[in-house]
């Protein structure tokens, strides 16, 4: 597969998608849905699960596509799992909070950078 990321990334940085929007509907062909439903489906998970500061919202539009693709429980959550963990060594964090840096004043990865990582990986397990 040709990489997608950049164009993930781009989705998020001029502010057109939140970070699950931009991992969704980047890969919403390969999810089978359009590219509304996609904006739609990811719509509540932007700033770290529905504005919570929790997971970071690429990787819960990566988890979407995933499941969308894969149509395999026990996959997805496999290939989910190592997706998280190469993103925690990666990033130093999982969580929207920390990876921000709300609470230290330390931002360990730009929102974009985010979502480029979580295509990267994402596309990893597609091509598995």
């Amino acid at each position: 597969m040709e990489t997608r990321k950049h164009i993930a990334s781009e989705k998020k940085r001029c502010g057109s998608h939140n970070c699950a929007q931009a991992l969704l509907h980047t890969y919403a062909d390969l999810a089978g849905i359009d590219e509304a439903t996609a904006m739609n489906m990811a719509g509540a998970f932007g700033t770290g699960m529905g504005c919570m500061e929790g997971t970071c919202g690429a990787l819960v539009g990566a988890g979407m596509v995933l499941g969308m693709v894969n149509k395999d429980k026990v996959k997805s959550m496999k290939q989910m799992r190592d997706m998280m963990t190469k993103f925690q060594q990666r990033n130093g964090a999982t969580q929207c909070k920390l990876l921000k840096g709300v609470g230290t004043k330390v931002v360990l990865r730009e929102c974009h950078d985010c979502v480029a990582d979580a295509a990267e990986f994402l596309e990893q397990q597609l091509d598995a």
